[in-house]
């Protein structure tokens, strides 16, 4: 059973692909509409029941993001406000150990589950969704600190170079990504996508989002962004090359740069945590 279960895991995509590229011969819209819908669908990240009685106590309001309710939990602090973004095929309660460690120093700290995930409704999430869903908790909130983890980090830099927030003091990058280009060349790796698709799927996200893969790149849009950041990110991690860390480092004015090793994507460690609050409190 566990043999057949890798064997389909491991021909599955290029199945898709198969499928995709043989749609796109005589529909080239529809297979671009699906490639991009495929990309930017969630695979996991709902409430496992597990979760569920960490994350209930907090559960606070939620708001409404392109007709989908966005979960927002609340840890009520007196001291200063930091708020949690998550990553890809996560949800609020990838950040337990940290809010556990925040709320022993009293922060008043916000989450929220980005749209597709965790109790939060909605089928897809882009940066630029996640990007309007930070918007207006922040907004909301006026936090002092936001924390993001991969996708989440992502986020961070994309909306602060939309508009820098006055209130916000500092900003902390868990195994951020960088280049779109990096991205989308796995994603046409792993379901062996033709050339000729990925320059339609590229002029989709151009019209779509107003950036082609070369132009979204969260290195360059850090250059003009002025807030004390930290960045941590694993040697060895396989998800988001250290070199986007060291990229996004070079080009944020204020930021410092730690790179772990064997602490993976996750970046879930006791001295990772230590570092982060060290940092929140200079």
């Amino acid at each position: 059973m566990k043999a057949s279960k890798k064997i389909v895991k491991k021909y599955l995509p290029k199945i898709i692909g198969l499928r995709l590229n043989s749609l796109f011969r005589i529909k080239p819209e529809k297979a671009v509409l699906k490639a991009y819908k495929l990309f930017s669908s969630p695979r996991k990240g709902k409430v496992k029941p597990e979760q569920e009685e960490f994350l209930n106590k907090a559960k606070a309001t939620s708001i409404e993001i392109e007709s989908n309710k966005v979960q927002i939990y609340h840890w009520k602090g007196n001291s200063k406000t930091a708020i949690l973004v998550h990553g890809w095929d996560s949800n609020t309660y990838r950040w337990k150990d940290l809010i556990l460690d925040l709320q022993k120093e009293d922060y008043n700290i916000i989450a929220f589950d980005g749209p597709a995930h965790g109790y939060s409704e909605g089928k897809i999430l882009s940066v630029p969704l996640y990007s309007i869903c930070l918007d207006r908790l922040l907004k909301l909130y006026r936090p002092d600190f936001i924390i993001g983890h991969s996708v989440g980090a992502m986020t961070i830099i994309y909306n602060q170079y939309l508009k820098q927030s006055t209130f916000l003091d500092k900003i902390v990058l868990l195994g951020a990504p960088s280049e779109m280009t990096a991205i989308m060349s796995d994603y046409k790796r792993i379901l062996g996508l033709k050339e000729n698709f990925m320059v339609a799927l590229d002029n989709f996200f151009k019209e779509k989002f107003d950036y082609h893969f070369n132009e979204f790149s969260i290195a360059k849009f850090s250059k003009n962004i002025e807030k004390k950041a930290l960045i941590i990110h694993d040697e060895f991690d396989r998800v988001a090359p250290v070199s986007a860390a060291k990229s996004i480092h070079k080009n944020l004015k204020h930021s410092t740069l730690k790179i772990t090793e064997g602490a993976g994507h996750s970046l879930n460690k006791d001295e990772i945590r230590k570092d982060i609050l060290m940092f929140l409190k200079q």
